[in-house]
């Protein structure tokens, strides 16, 4: 791991526990069942998008196994070039460090049930710093490691907001070298009630399977990711957890290292009564890998409408629209 990559890394949670790690004025009360951030019916779960989730719309199937590097003298539009499809690469071997700021206007704290006062007008953020580690185990097997860090910003009563570390949710892929246009990845991921404030963790021990199936052909890239989790251990005060993720995606590759995109997160709570646990997303972007003096980043901006969300005590607390802005720095060998 470069030290370029470390250093990024200690700036990047120096600068998550100043923004979002202030005290907090207000005590820990019995509403919080009614929290609108439940730390998995958010982004609080992995968005395995350009490392596993992509391949590249020119890579040769099976034969894109060997560390990504920069040669020195390479012009910078043809590095872009190169990024750009290693970064959509399910099995490049490319340290990443994506960092992914999801903020939705016009949420609700509570049900007016609980506060007769509560109004649509207080915005939840969430930053997932989600440092993505591969290991190449063969030349026909990659293991990629991602961990979620969730820094959480959470509309709470009488306009004040909860700041935290939430729960963190480290993931493993394994990801078989396969000839044509399809690449899966499948293992474990696991949440940690590690929240430093009681209020925005499950305050459970929850894992599960997770899988990644892509095609790719010519300069689009589709495919879907899917988990569940279940409670295992914990807090026996809090609920037990039984939730999935489903994250569909299509990625319209241009020149120049542009690209158009589109990956909803739609989440499901099992244990929501009369099925109404749902979150249902849809939206779209844009984004752009490029060099930044030596650094390689990839860029994106998206919005999404939540066109289904889930009810609390018959109300629908979540904003209608939630934009997502993610900038994600690259290490290839030789950088």
């Amino acid at each position: 791991m470069s030290s370029r990559f470390r250093g990024c890394f200690a700036l990047t949670w120096l600068l998550g526990c100043a923004a979002l790690l202030a005290p907090s004025g207000v005590r820990a009360q019995d509403q919080a069942q009614y929290l609108v951030a439940d730390p998995v019916d958010f982004d609080f779960s992995p968005l395995v998008h350009s490392e596993i989730a992509q391949a590249s719309n020119k890579a040769e199937p099976g034969t894109e196994n060997q560390p990504v590097k920069v040669t020195p003298g390479e012009s910078k539009a043809a590095e872009e070039g190169s990024l750009a499809k290693a970064a959509q690469n399910p099995i490049a071997s490319l340290i990443s460090l994506p960092i992914q700021w999801n903020s939705t206007p016009n949420t609700q704290w509570a049900p007016n049930l609980l506060d007769p006062n509560a109004k649509r007008n207080q915005t939840q953020n969430v930053v997932n710093v989600q440092p993505v580690v591969p290991f190449k185990v063969s030349d026909g097997l990659t293991l990629v490691t991602r961990t979620i860090v969730p820094f959480i910003s959470q509309p709470w009563v009488g306009g004040t907001s909860i700041q935290a570390l939430g729960d963190i949710n480290p993931s493993v892929f394994i990801v078989p070298t396969l000839k044509g246009n399809f690449t899966v990845g499948v293992g474990p991921t696991v949440v940690l009630p590690t929240a430093t404030d009681s209020r925005l963790s499950s305050g459970q021990w929850s894992a599960g399977p997770t899988g990644v199936l892509v095609y790719t052909k010519g300069k689009v890239v589709a495919g879907g990711l899917i988990n569940n989790i279940w409670s295992f251990a914990g807090d026996g005060k809090k609920s037990d957890v039984n939730k999935m993720l489903i994250q569909p995606f299509l990625n319209y590759n241009l020149p120049k290292g542009w690209y158009l995109t589109s990956s909803p997160i739609i989440t499901a709570n099992w244990n929501t009564p009369d099925n109404k646990g749902w979150t249902v997303p849809v939206g779209a972007g844009f984004g752009r890998v490029f060099v930044l003096g030596k650094q390689p980043v990839n860029a994106s901006l998206s919005a999404y409408y939540n066109l289904v969300k889930p009810e609390i005590a018959g109300e629908t607390l979540l904003g209608d629209w939630t934009f997502r802005a993610q900038v994600q720095f690259l290490f290839p060998t030789g950088s």
